[in-house]
């Protein structure tokens, strides 16, 4: 719910009474020192002026800060006239005549006269003053180096910037500059900004932003005031899963728990035994299902939602543990229990390469980001990086991984984690050749890796889950419980708008959904006949989950209220064995 971007420079935008305009400027050719002590001014700020009328329903809102919030907003939208008129019937004005005049020199490039009225305004906070004047007279500077008067930049710097004894990194910047024309870039300066109203304009904007917003009123302030109550709206409202764009202005934001998938809007059977592993492409077009019965689907997610078969993949010796998507869809990769990894094209269905190793089975796979990677857990406890045509590139050994098949990648290449011990998680760092573990109590049974790379959700034996920071300060931010698990592997997954929710399987053949913050658990969706093994959460459509169970069917969850589908592409209901 952003502002509109501005498409005039603030030139146009700037209102000075003429007669103060005039007045101003016959009197601000002063030649003092830019600072004296400031506190030598007894004069009140021209900014403070009292409390005045307060408006709302809470008497909290000052109205002359209220009606200069709205001015500068008409301005921002380009609505000139409409600013104009505001402040005329209101009678308050958006700034003071010496701020008006302040800025309007700063456009017009009269920095000796702007550097007399800052000092006019008396800002109590001298910091605030000297870094306002420091940047001043190195946009004088700028100008005049661009113009090519060396000695006239040479003299402002020396007699002007240096004693304000501030920033004496970029004073030597600015020295070097001089020297060296062609380190202006250091400046800031661009090939492409030729206008010298538009550079003026956008310093103007740099400049706004440290004077105090009594001063200058920030631009699009009050955009940033409705985006902060619509963040309030959003962070209050448990049951949240709306897109941003769905979000209005006209009423109050209050997702109810029908946002939340909790109806069976299909289920796709046509697996013939206990369903293990599934898991949408990063773009949503598609869902992949392994199965104890030794095949791979590929099901395609259409854009009404309908879920329809693809590809049936064989060639697998034993049961299916994992799959995992290529970055950008194209292929993927199923990895069978202590067995090969197969890599298969995803539009052909046909299978490219099998990965093996003689007399060691291979027990996880992941891709590297380029997609020219891959990465496999072994029997014999160690990682190994392929490239694509087999050759094996790096191999970590000793114990690295254990017979879970549990493997995650990080965005940049750099991280590789797996379960290297029944109680700890191993972050292995490739480029600083560093390890880290997470530590658990109970034997870990799986995880899996938030969509930022910064968190772990974490399966227990204990019938727990637990949500991991993995950045600087490494700890357990939250904890998850209800679901049932025993015997089996039970995955879990982050999912929802902003991967607000937690969902996970269970051995009660329900699916269970957590608050991801709060903890709280908002759901216990029954259907299934038996566990439930595997959830994955749609990446696009915050409204659609799949479940995987040992009753050899898939089912796909979404909202009570069918209208939520409408809003979103893959959202409409049907009800088939998934085959076209």
């Amino acid at each position: 719910m952003g502002g509109i971007e501005d498409a005039e420079p603030p030139l146009k935008r700037v209102k000075v009474p003429s007669g103060d305009l005039d007045k101003s400027l016959d009197n601000s050719s002063s030649t003092e020192p830019v600072f004296g002590s400031l506190g030598d001014s007894m004069a009140r700020p021209l900014y403070s002026q009292g409390d005045g009328e307060r408006i709302g329903s809470k008497g909290v809102i000052k109205k002359h800060e209220f009606v200069k919030i709205i001015t500068r907003a008409l301005y921002s939208l380009g609505y000139d006239r409409t600013g104009d008129l505001l402040q005329e019937e209101s009678g308050i004005q958006l700034h003071p005549s010496a701020v008006s005049l302040f800025m309007q020199q700063v456009l017009d490039g009269k920095w000796d006269e702007s550097l007399a009225t800052l000092r006019s305004m008396v800002l109590y906070d001298e910091s605030v003053a000297k870094s306002a004047s420091f940047l001043i007279l190195e946009q004088k500077f700028v100008e005049l180096l661009k113009e090519g008067k060396i000695m006239d930049a040479l003299h402002t710097l020396r007699t002007e910037i240096v004693p304000l004894s501030v920033k004496m990194g970029r004073v030597h910047e600015l020295a070097a500059s001089i020297i060296s024309p062609s380190r202006t870039v250091v400046l800031g300066l661009s090939s492409q900004d030729n206008s010298i109203a538009i550079s003026r304009s956008r310093f103007l904007e740099k400049l706004q932003k440290l004077l105090p917003a009594a001063v200058m009123i920030p631009e699009r302030r009050l955009e940033n005031l409705v985006e902060q109550a619509l963040d309030m709206q959003r962070f209050n409202c448990v049951f949240h899963n709306t897109l941003d764009s769905e979000l209005s202005l006209l009423s109050d934001h209050q997702c109810g728990r029908n946002q939340i998938p909790s109806q069976t809007l299909q289920v796709l059977n046509t697996h013939e035994d206990e369903v293990w592993f599934l898991q949408f492409s990063h773009k949503g077009k598609y869902l992949a299902s392994s199965s104890k019965d030794r095949s791979i689907i590929i099901w395609e997610v259409k854009d009404s939602g309908q879920v329809v078969l693809k590809h049936t993949l064989t060639g697998h010796q034993k049961p299916v543990l994992t799959v995992s998507w290529s970055p950008d869809d194209y292929q993927l990769l199923t990895c069978g229990q202590e067995e090969v990894i197969r890599r298969w094209g995803v539009n052909s269905g046909e299978c490219l390469y099998v990965y093996e190793r003689p007399g060691v089975g291979l027990i996880s796979c992941g891709w590297f980001p380029d997609g020219k990677g891959i990465v496999s857990g072994m029997t014999d406890k160690s990682i190994c990086l392929w490239d694509l045509d087999g050759r094996e590139l790096e191999c970590w050994k000793g114990q690295r991984t254990v017979n879970v098949s549990d493997m995650a990648i990080t965005d940049d290449g750099k991280r590789i984690i797996s379960i290297c011990k029944e109680t700890a998680i191993l972050l292995l760092d490739r480029e600083a050749k560093f390890e880290r573990l997470i530590e658990e109590e109970q034997v870990i049974t799986s995880f899996s890796l938030s969509r930022d790379n910064k968190f772990l959700l974490v399966n227990l034996i204990n019938q727990e889950i637990h949500l991991w920071s993995i950045e600087d300060d490494v700890k357990v931010v939250s904890k998850y419980k209800g679901h049932t698990r025993t015997r089996f592997v039970i995955r879990s997954c982050f999912g929802g708008f902003e991967q607000a929710f937690i969902a996970s399987g269970s051995e009660d053949s329900q699916v269970y959904i957590w608050h991801r913050c709060t903890g709280e658990l908002l759901s216990a969706l029954p259907g299934h006949s038996g566990a439930v093994n595997c959830v994955s959460w749609h990446p696009r459509n915050p409204h659609m989950l799949a479940s995987a169970s040992d009753d050899r069917t898939i089912r796909i969850w979404g909202p009570d209220d069918l209208k939520c589908l409408a809003t979103h592409s893959n959202g409409t209901v049907h009800h088939s064995n998934g085959k076209i």
